[in-house]
């Protein structure tokens, strides 16, 4: 029997998209690894407000807005990398063309002008991102389901720290409801333009005048393209749900679940996961719906994942994640699996998504690429 915990090598290879919208050229385009992904500093509210040309050094001036154009970015183009490509590319533009900056804008609504114009450059040149389950319907938990398709590309995770690091509980937490993967995958579905203008108006909170003269629409157009995406997003089940705050309750089932699946028992993975849980496992196609047909993948293909070791590492998404080690073949320590993200409701776990790209999310999240036994 195949055993998904050990019997695939996946290779991470990591992509730049070309910026060919006629302003950049593609050498222009910064790119850094996971790692450099790390360590954003806060940055003041009140920096956002700044109708006056800024003073003083230039650099800590942008680097102030790095983490609301980081989390702009992400929503925009569902990856963490992609993002981080896009800032750096944004924070090059603003330096380059600073000397004129008449200050009549804000120092944000500038920037993040940029950031949508190079945003919108990157989409021009490639598919959107998707899940497993935008691709089509459940499928049995075997082996022969189990597949890669090298033509789509997959939403990747983001740690919350590198979007909502505001000092604000409430803002925090309306910072990393708008990461969910169901929101940034329900996102990729609408035209770019549409996407923007949703993000910016119901995640940012601006005014409908400052999307029309970012965006060069009218007003009365951006309210259009609202609505229709405030339809889309409601028909999905999306509008209406609260944050999702780490409260006690869920931090004890959480700790539950992290026992069970180290323990690898079923009675007490019973007890945690909800009867109607989903699992998807990107890059491969195949998403599992219902508890029965879960463990049925956990205790037959999956076997391999029995011993397992799971290390939290805060919130991905809106959700706790954790860097999942399987017991290494040569029998000294553990190697890398999945990096999971665990989404919870009141009543127990409603969806896991184990992301198994290791090489390049576990950087990302700080974690090491072995570990001991």
């Amino acid at each position: 029997m195949i055993s998904t915990c050990g019997a695939f090598s996946l290779t991470a290879v990591r992509g730049l998209d070309v910026i060919d919208g006629g302003r950049t050229p593609k050498s222009s385009v910064a790119s850094k690894g996971a790692a450099t992904s790390l360590g954003f500093e806060p940055y003041p509210r009140s920096v956002q407000q700044t109708s006056l040309k800024p003073e003083g050094d230039l650099g800590r001036l942008l680097d102030e807005h790095r983490t609301d154009l980081t989390g702009y970015c992400y929503r925009m183009l569902a990856s963490p990398f992609e993002a981080e490509d896009a800032v750096q590319e944004t924070m090059l533009r603003a330096w380059k063309a600073y000397d004129r900056f008449d200050g009549r804008a804000s120092l944000r609504t500038w920037l993040h002008r940029i950031a949508t114009n190079v945003c919108l450059d990157m989409l021009r040149a490639k598919q959107h991102r998707a899940r497993p389950m935008d691709l089509g319907p459940a499928r049995e938990p075997v082996v022969t389901n189990l597949n890669t398709l090298p033509e789509v590309t997959w939403i990747e995770p983001i740690p919350d720290t590198l979007v909502a690091q505001d000092a604000d509980p409430e803002a925090s937490a309306v910072a990393k409801e708008s990461v969910r993967l169901a929101f940034v995958a329900a996102l990729q579905h609408l035209p770019p333009k549409q996407r923007a203008t949703l993000i910016l108006c119901e995640v940012m909170s601006w005014k409908a005048a400052e999307v029309a003269e970012l965006l060069e629409m009218s007003v009365a157009s951006v309210n259009s393209a609202l609505q229709r995406a405030r339809a889309m997003l409601k028909t999905g089940g999306l509008m209406s749900e609260q944050p999702a705050i780490l409260d006690e309750a869920k931090r004890e089932m959480l700790k539950r679940y992290v026992e069970a699946f180290e323990r690898y028992d079923v009675n007490l993975l019973t007890k945690v996961i909800r009867e109607d849980a989903r699992q998807s496992m990107p890059p491969f196609d195949l998403w599992l719906s219902g508890r029965e047909d879960v463990f049925a993948w956990w205790f037959g293909p999956g076997i391999g994942c029995r011993g397992s070791r799971v290390i939290p590492v805060g919130t991905a998404n809106g959700s706790p994640a954790f860097g999942q080690y399987k017991p290494s073949e040569t029998g000294s320590g553990y190697e890398p699996w999945a990096l999971q993200v665990v989404e919870l409701t009141p009543t127990g776990v409603r969806e896991i998504t184990f992301f198994l790209d290791t090489q390049k999310l576990f950087p990302l999240f700080g974690l090491p690429l072995h570990l001991d036994s």
